[in-house]
């Protein structure tokens, strides 16, 4: 059901503004007539809601964690709201951030709610954010919501630094075996094949040998063509997993991966329950929660699972029995959540989760780096290992013979 952006007055004369949810324009007008308001103006969101440019979007998560931290803040020392955006807008490092609160503050100024005008550069803030701050000003606790999104977006962004940190020795050591592969294809191996073409005539050439110079005639002839498609892969590879099938699939893909596959799916269940149980501490009923915390997970197959466990809660079922049921979260989780809710203490057992999945999948990341390291090298050795036995092999055979 879509949502309706609304101003209109009380009967008082007194102008309000808010979103509404109708089937159409009409449903809505009624909807507010019901409530004792005269609409002034009525919108649908998303009819209206292009995406903006502002000469490059690129802005980094720790810039957004400082800029809701600040906006936090200030709204937290009775600062009103336009005023806090337009101080945050002349101070914004960038003319990208200076421009997005701009654009944010007038929309503010015309009557939307932050989030309705958030939501116009959703490239930039996320879904994610923008449906807390959603529930922030719905609940009115709006500066407590912006300071835990600044701590969240700050967080995630240390624990994809650790990532990629992690991972950068194992590329590197990837790229150099590849580069080295090439150098041995084409320039190197060429230089033997004469040297061998008389083992070659009489038949007696190795299969490894002749395996490595085919390789190398091949690398050498079809090099054009084999760019052209490897290039041509990648971008199939990527408008694929641009639909809604291949993103389904990549998840599914990542859940199921060996080795990888428990901690994608830890780190995925920690951001869930950080999320809702932030969430619930701050007061937002146990469904919208859900609605809200299903789409940190980052994987569609996950945040499915949470949805259908939204549907059987509001049929007046517990959380875990659901969670359970998806065979999606861990029998050790689900057990901790199911007592939380015996123990009227849910929020603070998700928090709990969160941090002992977060501690554990640290660990279990530098394990796999660590192994991964010298499972390259060893790959890399392997690949020189074979080169060099290919082309000693002939070698001896002629050495042998002559003796």
């Amino acid at each position: 059901m879509p949502d309706f952006q609304y101003i209109a007055k009380e009967l008082t004369g007194r102008q309000v503004t808010g979103v509404i949810s109708a089937a159409s324009n009409q449903d809505a007008l009624a909807l507010l007539a019901g409530r004792q308001l005269f609409p002034v103006k009525v919108d649908a969101v998303e009819a209206n809601r292009p995406l903006l440019s502002f000469g490059g979007r690129r802005v980094s998560q720790r810039q957004l964690a400082t800029l809701y931290a600040q906006l936090g803040d200030l709204l937290k020392s009775g600062v009103p709201l336009l005023r806090s955006l337009e101080l945050l807008g002349k101070q914004a490092g960038t003319p990208v951030v200076r421009g997005i609160l701009q654009d944010v503050r007038e929309k503010v100024s015309d009557g939307m709610r932050l989030n309705i005008a958030m939501s116009y550069h959703k490239d930039v803030f996320g879904d994610l954010v923008i449906s807390m701050v959603r529930a922030g000003e719905e609940g009115g606790f709006l500066e407590d919501v912006l300071k835990r999104v600044a701590v969240f977006t700050e967080h995630s962004e240390e624990l994809k630094g650790r990532v990629v940190g992690a991972m950068i020795y194992p590329m590197f050591l990837l790229g150099t075996g590849g580069l080295v592969l090439s150098v041995l294809l084409v320039w190197f191996v060429p230089r033997f094949e004469e040297i061998f073409k008389k083992q070659k005539e009489q038949g007696d050439l190795p299969a490894a040998t002749t395996m490595l110079l085919s390789m190398s005639r091949a690398a050498q002839t079809y090099w054009i063509l084999i760019a052209a498609a490897m290039i041509a892969a990648v971008l199939a590879a990527r408008w694929w997993l641009n639909t809604d099938e291949g993103k389904l699939r990549m998840d599914q893909f990542r859940l199921r991966a060996y080795g990888i596959g428990r901690i994608v799916k830890s780190l995925a269940i920690a951001r869930f329950c950080r999320v809702l149980g932030t969430l619930l501490s701050n007061g937002v009923p146990i469904l919208p929660s859900l609605r809200i915390a299903k789409d940190a997970t980052g994987n569609r197959v996950l945040t499915q699972a949470i949805a259908d466990a939204s549907d059987n809660i509001s049929a007046g079922k517990s959380l875990a029995r659901p969670l359970a049921a998806s065979k999606q979260f861990p029998d050790e989780i689900v057990e901790m959540i199911s007592v939380g809710e015996e123990a009227n203490n849910l929020e603070e057992v998700l928090v709990n989760i969160s941090e002992n999945l977060e501690r554990r999948t640290h660990r279990e990341l530098e394990l796999v780096v660590r192994m991964l390291e010298p499972i390259l090298l060893m790959i890399l050795a392997a690949i020189v290992l074979f080169v060099a036995i290919a082309l000693l092999l002939p070698i001896l055979q002629i050495s042998s013979l002559a003796g």
